[in-house]
């Protein structure tokens, strides 16, 4: 077991690796910017070191500073934890040079699938459904259009670096395809340094929906079930929830069936650690790969709620050597877990960002209910990181039990000071379609359309 680990990151998600870490009885070393001095996680862990000022570009991506802070408080491993250096094989490799290890997947595997086309070309080689369209990158909107024409309108021109909605467009016909091309081209360059794109066909009312997997260096990979992704804005998630409703009420051999193919693309890759394969599921239950997300990922604990595994628990064990001691038979899925994300933003106004200072935070609790968060009153949120003020998850023996249980957690969950998701997340939870689990990736956009703001918001 490692003796001592640095957690290369911030929030919520600093303070549950520090949390598992003090359950495995290993010391733990905070970094943090400027603007994150009184930051929880910097309180909470046997040691913090400042590593720059408050843009992410001088001090949370500056791996320089990272593996200086790591050398100076003689760390045994560093947990990326999500975003950031999170996905990077160049830090993977720095960490393993310095003798190091990073709790992760390994450089080699993060370099072939962190190109989303040639993690395509590894499904399919695999024999696992992808969207159909281009093989490999467009290079211009000639062979866009060609593309286009032969698969059919609507198409999606998606980066094949990155994620979270960048350097994505979908296009209907020729004339949004060339502006589409461009801007996702310019926008995936600014964004991740790549301004690689493919074509691929637009799946029209699709469900997003993720298998959590987990594979040791003994060559063991299992899958922990699946999450639904549905409910997002911009292509970032908002509400997520395991088991799927969709494959429960209406196709549910297809989760033995995606769970198998998430293994299989795994297994191809020679992945090592926690992931996420995604996939896109259509009205008829046609399921297509998407990308892996070769890190933990911020919805893990409905994950954990419905297996009883602690999936950071997990990452560090199998980043010691440890082979799986779970296989695929022994995981038992009870209940159903909702996560709703609790932002600081104005879901009235385009989601905008709402950073300031949290004059009131009273918290949810009781029965069923977890809140992972960095949050406090008297903590201002910087404006430079994401606007996340922590998780709230709930958990129920069925959908309407967990439903019930979110239902009043939201209603208890006071903060003053910013604007907050909460009330809209209380839109959605009144929503008859989702209250059937009638919805797909466009729900927001819908919900938006045809609801008014409540009031006090």
């Amino acid at each position: 077991m490692f003796e001592k680990l640095l957690v290369a990151n911030r929030g919520e998600i600093a303070v549950r690796i520090i949390r598992a870490c003090k359950e495995l009885n290993i010391r733990t070393v905070a970094v943090y910017s400027e603007a994150d001095a009184n930051s929880m996680h910097a309180q909470l862990a046997d040691e913090a070191i400042c590593i720059g000022t408050a843009p992410s570009s001088d001090s949370y991506l500056r791996i320089d500073r990272l593996i200086s802070a790591a050398e100076i408080a003689d760390v045994d491993a560093i947990h990326p934890g999500y975003g950031f250096l999170s996905e990077s094989p160049q830090f993977a490799q720095v960490c393993s040079s310095c003798n190091i290890q990073f709790v992760g997947p390994g450089p080699r595997a993060m370099n072939l699938l962190e190109d989303k086309a040639v993690s395509r070309e590894l499904a399919k080689r695999v024999g696992v459904p992808i969207p159909p369209g281009s093989t490999g990158l467009v290079d211009n909107e000639q062979d866009a259009r060609e593309i286009a024409k032969e698969i059919g309108y609507p198409v999606l021109i998606k980066a094949v670096a990155g994620g979270g909605g960048r350097g994505m467009r979908v296009a209907h016909n020729d004339f949004s395809l060339i502006r589409g091309f461009h801007t996702a081209r310019s926008e995936a360059e600014t964004a991740f340094g790549n301004a690689g794109v493919y074509v691929e066909k637009f799946i029209e009312n699709p469900r997003h929906i993720e298998f959590q997997i987990l594979a040791d260096a003994k060559g063991n990979v299992i899958h922990l079930g699946e999450r639904d992704c549905s409910i997002q804005r911009r292509n970032q998630k908002l509400i997520e929830e395991t088991p799927s409703p969709f494959i429960d009420s209406k196709f549910k051999n297809l989760r033995k069936t995606m769970g198998k193919a998430a293994i299989k693309i795994a297994e191809a890759a020679e992945y090592t650690n926690a992931g996420t394969v995604e996939f896109i599921v259509d009205d008829k239950g046609n399921f297509y790969f998407l990308e892996v997300n070769k890190r933990i990922q911020v919805e893990h604990p409905i994950t954990e709620e419905v297996t009883g595994i602690d999936l950071i628990k997990q990452q560090i064990l199998i980043a010691t050597g440890e082979p799986l001691k779970i296989s695929q038979n022994s995981v038992q899925f009870k209940g159903h877990a909702i996560e709703c994300r609790i932002n600081a933003e104005d879901p009235y106004d385009n989601f905008r960002p709402s950073p300031g200072l949290i004059e009131m935070y009273y918290p949810p609790g009781g029965r069923n209910v977890r809140l992972d968060s960095h949050c406090y009153a008297g903590y201002t949120i910087p404006p430079h990181y994401d606007s996340m003020i922590g998780k709230l998850v709930t958990y129920g023996k069925d959908r309407q039990d967990a439903l019930e249980t979110m239902s009043r957690a939201l209603s208890e969950f006071m903060i003053t000071g910013v604007k907050t998701t909460i009330p809209f997340e209380q839109v959605i939870l009144q929503d008859p379609a989702f209250h059937q689990g009638e919805y797909t990736t466009h729900f927001i956009e819908e919900l938006l359309e045809r609801s008014n703001p409540p009031k006090g918001l």
